[in-house]
């Protein structure tokens, strides 16, 4: 089975619950997506309430990935730069695929259609990402074609006593 794959999607309830839900999922099966489980959908709420005032305003775009049943599987939030200097790339936020469609080949399907999401952005040169360390996850984008470009040791606190580096990579387009 393949996700089918949107951009700029029209955000209506069943897409806001079906992100809040592959959010949550990911989230306690282990994954690092800007939260420590357990979480609810309501812990995550205000997050993509968030970035989905940011699409809304124009400063960032979604990419959503579903299933064959139609169910959100997967996300990837492009985000714009405001600084003058730096509008020649984006930031991709949120990357997930829901655990019940990983180990598929999911997860390089969706780095391979927000490659060519942020390529038909006009202008658009290349595609950060921060990831957090302890998953491998820099292993797994190295393998979509980022390269690792920075890393602050220590700089995320996922609880007491137990410090992840924060890790930036990049995927140049050109």
């Amino acid at each position: 089975m393949t996700l089918t794959f949107t951009f700029d999607p029209v955000i209506d309830p069943a897409l806001r619950e079906g992100i809040l839900t592959l959010w949550a999922d990911a989230t306690n099966a282990g994954g690092a997506v800007g939260f420590v489980p357990p979480v609810t959908v309501d812990d995550i709420r205000p997050a993509l309430i968030g970035q989905l005032a940011a699409v809304a305003d124009g400063g960032s775009r979604l990419l959503v990935g579903r299933d064959a049943d139609g169910e959100v599987a997967a996300t990837a939030f492009l985000t714009h730069n405001t600084h003058r200097l730096q509008r020649h790339w984006l930031w991709a936020y949120t990357v997930m695929v829901h655990p019940r469609h990983q180990g598929k080949g999911h997860g390089r399907a969706l780095m391979a259609a927000t490659e060519r999401a942020a390529r038909s952005v006009e202008g658009i040169e290349a595609i950060r990402l921060g990831c957090r360390g302890g998953h491998g996850l820099e292993h797994f984008y190295a393998a979509c074609g980022y390269k690792e470009v920075g890393r602050v040791p220590d700089a995320i606190r996922v609880a007491p006593g137990d410090d992840r580096d924060d890790i930036t990579m990049l995927l140049p387009l050109h």
